[in-house]
């Protein structure tokens, strides 16, 4: 693979040709900014030149001298949030105009193709309600995308392509389907614009996210450009962050949304420390050592056989992950799956795959106290008269139901587990099987593809576990 330093020339060429500041496309008409912040206006310019942004709700400029590399970065304030359409102007004798800039909240949405997936839907895999939502698009001109085109790089590049878009039903049917609902959401909670920056890349490995000094430290990782360019570009270590991350971190920002897993399967022993190492670095990156981390559990899918548990091993680490890295959270996806999606690796459903992220996001960023942001989680189990008693968090006021129950399985000191029955009462779930007097454990959907209907009063499901520790 070629290294990419061909963006970079071309602006420096645009200093000569042009002789005014060159933006990055990210930094355009239509873009919304981070409301009562400090966001960075910056780009190319010739050296030594003074740049002025002058913000049109401010009555002061700001005023930077442009580097030797010909690099300039100028920090504004931001007010309130708002549906008037904005101005900056940035000139540095030469103006260049930003027109219809919005104030709201902006987030930055990445992983592999279920965060990808656009509301048009792949080939042969729709998105549910697809058509209407698309159609009546264009009643949210407060929501606007800027999605990163798949851009490697084995250096980390200065600037990318990718300009902001008004939500319409000309431009939403390329808009990240799990984005567009998060969005949705959240532009009608809090009435306010919102901007979301995509930038994913179907069956990307979270190793494909992080940088070069982390990934050094992994020792099943070979740098090497020859034994990298070996792999499908899909599971490429490093490029990703270099070409479609390190670009954007400029761009202020709320938070992250993070729908990934599917192509780290099988390597869940190191699956939470790799995703705390990779937000641990876009923070860094970011400069916000706070920025919330919002993901998405994957979704039961076969992986060759719907009975193995390797997918399920994944998922428990994404549980885990949690409590590696603060400010963060993941919701469930197990009961968004139908029965004919088994071997369909892109559930239609992203509907409420996006409100979830919200909700969780409501509740934990901007203090909506009492829309719930998390399903029932196992907390612990006791053995009583044959039957295994689960305690769950999250669940104070109770479940959807009472009995009828699915996705249980119960096992005896013989390691095999088999199906449940499980009644709620006294606020636990009991789960027992005839036959099985003395059981040492249960799981709940813990297999690649197994759903349930088990979920709390806020029908948020439980999510998916195990009592156990073997390793089968």
């Amino acid at each position: 693979m070629k290294r990419f330093f061909l963006l970079p020339v071309l602006l420096t060429l645009g200093l000569v040709l042009y002789g005014k500041p060159v933006l990055p496309e990210i930094l355009s008409d239509g873009m919304v900014l981070q409301q009562n912040s400090r966001v960075n206006i910056w780009g190319k310019a010739e050296r030594g030149k003074t740049v002025e942004v002058k913000p049109c709700w401010s009555k002061t400029a700001v005023r930077v001298t442009v580097d030797n590399t010909g690099n300039w970065i100028a920090v504004i304030e931001t007010p309130e949030a708002s549906f008037t359409p904005r101005t900056i102007t940035i000139s540095d004798g030469e103006e260049v105009v930003l027109k219809d800039i919005l104030i709201g909240e902006v987030w930055l949405a990445s992983g592999q193709s279920n965060m990808e997936m656009p509301l048009q839907g792949f080939n042969n895999n729709p998105i549910l309600d697809a058509n209407e939502t698309i159609a009546l698009s264009g009643q949210y001109p407060a929501i606007r995308f800027v999605t990163i085109p798949k851009t490697p790089s084995f250096e980390p590049l200065e600037s990318v392509e990718g300009r902001w878009q008004v939500c319409n039903p000309a431009n939403s049917p390329g808009f990240s389907a799990t984005a567009f609902f998060f969005a949705e959401t959240l532009h009608k909670s809090m009435n306010v614009p919102v901007g979301i920056i995509v930038s994913s890349w179907g069956g990307t490995r979270v190793e494909g996210w992080t940088n070069r000094e982390i990934l050094r430290t992994y020792p099943d990782v070979d740098l090497n450009e020859e034994a990298v360019n070996k792999l499908h570009p899909m599971a490429r270590p490093l490029l990703m962050y270099n070409g479609m991350i390190h670009p954007i971190t400029n761009y202020v920002i709320k938070g992250f949304i993070w729908y990934q897993g599917e192509s780290n399967v099988g390597a869940h022993q190191v699956y939470p420390e790799r995703l705390h190492n990779m937000v641990t670095l876009w923070r860094t990156q970011w400069n916000n050592p706070e920025l919330p981390f919002y993901y998405v559990e994957i979704a039961p899918f076969e992986y060759g056989n719907a009975n193995d548990t390797g997918a399920a091993y994944l998922r428990e680490a994404q549980f885990k992950a949690q409590k590696l890295i603060p400010h963060s959270g993941m919701i469930s996806t197990n009961d968004l799956v139908e029965p004919y999606e088994l071997r369909n690796i892109h559930p239609r459903n992203k509907t409420d795959v996006g409100k979830r992220l919200a909700f969780m996001a409501l509740n934990k960023t901007y203090g909506y106290e009492r829309v719930a942001a998390y399903g029932p989680e196992y907390n612990s189990m006791e053995i009583r008269d044959g039957k295994v008693i689960v305690s769950f968090d999250h669940a104070n006021e109770g479940f959807n139901r009472t009995d009828g129950i699915e996705g249980f399985e119960i096992a005896a000191a013989d390691g095999q587990f088999l199906p449940a029955q499980a009644i709620v009462r006294d606020g636990k779930v009991e789960v027992y099987r005839e036959g099985v007097d003395q059981p040492v454990a249960v799981r709940y959907c813990f297999k690649n593809f197994q759903t349930g209907n088990l979920a709390g009063i806020r029908e948020l499901p439980v999510v998916p576990f195990r009592t156990d520790s073997f390793e089968k």
